[in-house]
């Protein structure tokens, strides 16, 4: 009698299940399956990424034959993770690929897994950090502020500056101390704009940073009736798959109020969930399920295990929860996107270009077309996270690692946009007139507008101060810039 499990987070289940036997994941000869030194940490590591690392047969300290199967080998395995005793250096130096620039550890694969969920220890403020021209000197914007944070209580809204933290100038060398170190509590120096430069102007906001604080990504969603044409607009600033209801909802009112225009503002938006990504595609072009909407590529040990149905996923027609997707069935979109937009948000892009009309305005995107997994100390469970094994984790080891495990391919089969996607209309912020969201006249919605319509109603696109950001405050959070699998599988198993 077969068996149909629905498996979710559990790319480690779906290798259990189809595995060629059950030692595929035993370390490869020499390698000492329970290392006597103290090193479980990077035990751990190396284990996990010999076998899912994308790049696994470009890094000569991952190769399956580093450690000859002697005891000479078990102990030269041994010593080699013994010789760094920071695990987060021994991963960041001895095993990542040279070009891989988004692969990351955690030392609490709890304070990891929240951060997924959109739960994170913040105060609340989204803001981008510009440098000075010649200078060491920095200062910062706001760009938005989360709803129920401790800023949402303060005096602070977009397009104010700052160039201070308590009282200290802020500088390419103390910013990270100042700004993201562990004083949970900090008191900004504002600034304002004036004769072109930026200068202080004595108002002071402090902030403190409190545990629990849930970021709903869907930010604002509005239509507008303009020059005979119905237009929603959403902003949406993370992938997150726990509100793919509240986004699902938001279509639905985009489809009862009759719209046939939409522009999707991920100007933010990091990244997130790969499933999250494939529901905002379909809810735009349409639930065409026998129509490609990316498929993966794996290291060659992973690969060739997974059949075409598991490396391949089409558009969709409901969410996870089983509700049917509200979708608009455009064949056109308008995409804000600029250099902070990245992953599941290019992903959007590049999955939707072989069917639709994507018109991407503003900055050259971040270049991130690789997907990651949540993997922890559970040898049993294929190293992936699943909540449902919490207690198999050894706990000993509360690390995670989030390596790039394969790349995303479109229906086209590009997946070549390192150096990220570029637009179709270049347009930067305006630090000199951020704008209120939702308002017809911020820049980068009114060229939306204008590009729909053929008219608007603001009188110049010029930018005074272009928002040139070195990084911003997301790039200092768990998530960062992930893309995320957490692909539901419906497997037989025997």
């Amino acid at each position: 009698m077969k068996k149909f499990l629905l498996l979710f987070l559990s790319i480690g289940f779906l290798i259990t299940s189809c595995k060629k036997s059950d030692d595929d994941l035993t370390p490869p000869d020499g390698i000492d399956p329970n290392p006597t030194a103290n090193v479980d940490v990077q035990d751990f590591m190396w284990k996990a990424m010999n076998f899912w690392y994308f790049w696994q047969a470009d890094v000569p300290n991952l190769a399956d034959d580093k450690f000859p199967d002697t005891t000479e080998g078990a102990q030269a395995y041994t010593e080699f993770l013994a010789s760094e005793s920071d695990p987060g250096a021994f991963f960041d130096d001895m095993l990542l690929f040279s070009e891989d620039r988004f692969s990351f550890y955690s030392e609490d694969y709890k304070e990891l897994t929240q951060a997924f969920a959109g739960i994170s220890k913040s105060n609340g403020l989204e803001f981008g950090l510009v440098r000075f021209s010649n200078s060491d000197e920095l200062f910062g914007y706001v760009r938005y502020i989360i709803p129920n944070s401790d800023a949402s209580t303060k005096d602070i809204s977009r397009g104010e500056l700052f160039t201070g933290v308590d009282g200290q100038i802020l500088t390419i060398d103390n910013y990270i101390d100042l700004l993201f170190g562990d004083n949970d509590t900090y008191t900004l120096n504002m600034a304002y704009i004036a004769n072109n430069t930026i200068t202080p102007n004595g108002k002071e906001v402090e902030l403190t940073k409190l545990e629990g604080l849930v970021e709903n990504p869907v930010f604002l969603s509005k239509t507008f009736d303009i020059g005979g044409e119905k237009i929603g607009y959403l902003v949406y600033n993370g992938f997150t798959n726990e509100f793919d209801e509240d986004l699902n909802n938001v279509f639905g009112d985009f489809k009862a109020a009759g719209v046939t225009n939409l522009v999707l503002d991920l100007r933010y938006n990091p990244g997130g969930s790969v499933n999250s990504a494939r529901l905002l595609s379909s809810m735009i072009y349409g639930a065409n399920t026998n129509d490609l909407f990316l498929r993966q590529r794996w290291n060659a040990k992973i690969q060739g295990q997974l059949s075409d149905a598991q490396l391949a996923d089409y558009f969709a027609d409901e969410t996870s929860s089983g509700t049917a997707l509200n979708t608009l069935n455009l064949s056109k979109v308008y995409i804000i996107a600029t250099n902070s937009s990245a992953s599941a948000s290019e992903l959007v892009i590049n999955g939707l270009a072989p069917y639709v009309d994507v018109v991407h305005i503003g900055e050259t995107t971040r270049g991130k077309n690789e997907f990651s997994i949540t993997m922890v100390d559970d040898f049993d469970g294929s190293y992936i996270y699943n909540p449902e094994r919490e207690a198999n984790i050894n706990p000993d080891n509360q690390w995670a690692i989030q390596p790039l495990v394969g790349r995303n391919e479109n229906a086209d089969g590009f997946f070549d946009y390192t150096s990220g996607l570029a637009p179709d209309i270049v347009l930067q912020e305006d630090l000199a007139n951020l704008g209120v969201w939702g308002d017809q006249n911020e820049l980068l919605l009114a060229r939306a507008i204008q590009e729909i319509t053929g008219a608007t109603g603001k009188r110049s696109f010029e930018v005074f101060m272009p928002a040139d950001v070195m990084t911003d405050s997301k790039m200092f959070s768990i998530l960062k810039d992930n893309m995320i699998l957490d692909k539901p599988l419906d497997l037989k198993m025997e």
